[in-house]
């Protein structure tokens, strides 16, 4: 491939990263067909690969794609069905682009964070809210989506395709929620974009560099609604706490493909970059004055990176904040690590007494639950309770890393029974 096509395609790719979600976003404003304008956009970058090697890239590469998209969901041929049943949409909408030449998408108006409203909208199947985000505002492929939430590709592309359809048939408009209804919708949004997030992180220390790469598409979603919501804390509280957590995915999943626990990561490896940002967010957020579960999931992230400047971590501090979090979101997630923090203040046999509180249940198959059980077990001494539920976590672990990590805890507490 010659200089100047590989060029080509560079400037296909950013397009695509860039401003894939506001080209989506602005073409489906007004025909309320996301599928049809996923295709559109869709036939207008399959139009540019070979285009534009042999012509040159565009002045304003995005302006180009818009205009040709725009001209697809008019063709009659490729798309009579849609046409017909939504040509006056489509007319108001070709009046409102006629004149896009020269005009990048940046300059348009930004209707990501609508299409963001739309595809987590109360009709829309909660389990399918991340997916169609990551498709309809990143690009993402039903390959790729389905990667990341361990589906296959078939049954991921079957369950996009019914959500597009229940969008397009219910009538779910593509705008930002009235104000009364913004607190739940957002909180909506939020929940899905730290879904798609939560599986990037679990996906790190396993060595699932597709899935992992999942995280920085997460980060990507929770700017747009921070662009649209810049007064809105706990949105930027989750790109806050995302962006301290992706501060030590280095640190935490090395290259050789070891876990490195929180406890035992290298400080000087984290990304001080990211944990500036994670600061200043969390800092605009507390002084709106509007505390939530993602601004103090945040505020404990800050606790422990005060270590890259040679800080003690207070574990008194840490379980107040563990505290409120309990009261936002009582979950098992929550309480595992609540009683990490009852251990390193209170003592292991209260953290015990906390996890044996939890119903047979909730806690059979939460790996976590598990391994933290085994390590207190250990350090109360009681070595075959701690092997046992070592057994129990190692056979729960998905991560290879995870799970040879576990196994030199289980060798080393079996070792001190021999003694």
């Amino acid at each position: 491939m010659s200089q100047y096509a590989e060029g080509a395609t560079r400037a296909v790719e950013w397009a695509a990263r860039s401003a894939y979600g506001r080209l989506v976003a602005t073409l489906v404003s007004r025909t309320r067909d996301l599928q049809a304008a996923e295709d559109a956009l869709g036939d207008a970058f399959a139009a540019a690969l070979p285009q534009w090697p042999q012509s040159g890239v565009h002045t304003h590469p995005g302006a180009w794609l818009l205009a040709v998209a725009r001209r697809r969901l008019l063709d009659g041929r490729r798309h009579q069905a849609v046409r017909e049943r939504v040509q006056p949409d489509l007319e108001y909408a070709a009046s409102l682009l006629q004149d896009v030449t020269g005009v990048e998408p940046a300059a348009l108006p930004d209707r990501r964070a609508a299409l963001l409203f739309a595809c987590a909208h109360p009709a829309i199947d909660e389990a399918m809210h991340a997916p169609i985000m990551l498709q309809a505002v990143l690009g993402l492929e039903a390959e790729q989506v389905a990667a990341a939430f361990l589906v296959k590709p078939a049954t991921m592309a079957q369950r996009l395709v019914r959500t597009k359809r229940k969008l397009r048939d219910a009538g779910i408009p593509f705008a930002l929620p009235e104000p009364q209804d913004l607190a739940t919708r957002v909180a909506s949004v939020l929940d899905a974009i730290y879904a798609a997030f939560g599986t990037a992180w679990d996906a790190v220390a396993g060595g699932d560099t597709h899935r992992a790469s999942l995280a920085d598409e997460a980060i990507w979603l929770a700017r747009v609604v921070v662009e649209a919501l810049p007064q809105h804390a706990e949105s930027l509280g989750l790109l806050s706490l995302m962006r301290f957590s992706a501060a030590r995915t280095g640190a935490r999943a090395p290259a050789d493909g070891r876990y490195v626990p929180l406890d035992a990561q290298d400080p000087t490896g984290w990304d001080q970059a990211a944990i500036l940002e994670a600061e200043q967010l969390l800092a605009r957020a507390a002084a709106l004055r509007q505390p939530g579960r993602f601004q103090t999931e945040a505020a404990i992230q800050s606790l422990h990176v005060a270590r890259r400047r040679g800080l003690a971590v207070p574990p008194g501090a840490l379980l107040q904040l563990y505290d409120a979090l309990w009261h936002y979101a009582p979950t098992i997630g929550v309480l595992v690590n609540r009683a990490v923090a009852v251990a390193n203040t209170i003592g292991a046999s209260q953290a015990l007494r906390m996890l044996d509180d939890v119903p047979d249940e909730v806690r059979a198959s939460y790996q976590p639950w598990w391994a933290l059980r085994a390590h207190l077990l250990a350090g109360l001494g009681q070595q075959d309770e701690a092997q046992r539920a070592y057994d129990r976590a190692i056979g729960l672990t998905v991560s290879a890393g995870a799970r040879e990590f576990l196994l030199m805890r289980r060798q080393d507490v079996s070792a001190s029974s021999t003694l």
